[in-house]
């Protein structure tokens, strides 16, 4: 594996971590949670340095629908990232204390409260939209290059047990109340156990990645059916030329 794509790996595995942490902010509390979010800025511009390619390329090339997709949700995701990251600043009361920002502060409030879901969500979503690439860098780098029939049951079946359970923490937490702002207030628990939160937001997470992942599987495996020229469901042979 390139220098560059174990730089690429370790940032994106990073970025993952550091935004399971800042969703735990109860467990850590606010000075932690403020040095957390400076991290995760300085690891979303070196992401975005890393993968510049992708700004040049937005206007260039056919646009499918599992293109379509993935550049909706990376724009999505890097316009909450910046509503999280310019709120976050507005409402510090430890990192960019020093900054003369006056009022504003219950606009900030709703917004990072918000964008934080949206984020977690979208994250996700991006995650699984580019699974397939991931795990092939990890394979990689673990130097596991031989497929397993097995393994690879064994992992789909450990997917749908995560993906449902998954689910129904989605529902039990109640998250789409706060993407919508139907409440402006997110409830915390203090005395849950670390263990138990992040268990279940792993589990939504997943959630998220599994579904990403065989959408675009399944939109990529019907957009090479659609190329290819079919009757009777018999792929058409063009046959080679002979000279009289």
């Amino acid at each position: 594996m390139k220098s560059k794509s174990k730089i690429k790996l370790a940032v994106d595995l990073l970025m993952t971590l550091t935004l399971l942490f800042l969703m735990g902010y109860q467990l850590w509390g606010e000075t932690a949670h403020e040095w957390a979010g400076t991290g995760m800025f300085v690891l979303f511009l070196a992401h975005h340095l890393l993968n510049f390619g992708w700004y040049r390329n937005l206007f260039h090339g056919k646009y499918t629908v599992i293109r379509v997709l993935i550049n909706a949700v990376d724009l999505a995701l890097l316009a909450v990232m910046i509503c999280l990251m310019a709120s976050g600043i507005t409402m510090s009361r430890h990192v960019f204390a020093f900054l003369p920002i006056i009022g504003g502060m219950g606009t900030a409030r709703l917004v990072h409260m918000a964008a934080c879901y949206w984020g977690f969500v979208l994250m996700a979503l991006h995650l699984g939209l580019h699974w397939g690439m991931m795990m092939a860098r990890l394979r990689k780098f673990s130097g596991m290059t031989k497929s397993s029939r097995i393994r690879c049951v064994l992992f789909r079946i450990l997917g749908i047990v995560i993906a449902g359970y998954g689910l129904y923490v989605f529902m039990t937490r109640d998250l789409v109340t706060y993407m919508f702002l139907r409440t402006q207030f997110v409830f915390l628990d203090y005395s849950e156990s670390p263990l138990s939160f992040y268990i279940d937001y792993l589990a939504m997470m997943g959630l998220f990645i599994w579904i990403a992942h065989y959408l675009s599987a399944i939109l990529q495996k019907s957009g090479k059916k659609k190329r290819l020229p079919q009757t009777n469901g018999k792929q058409l042979l063009k046959r080679p030329k002979t000279k009289k």
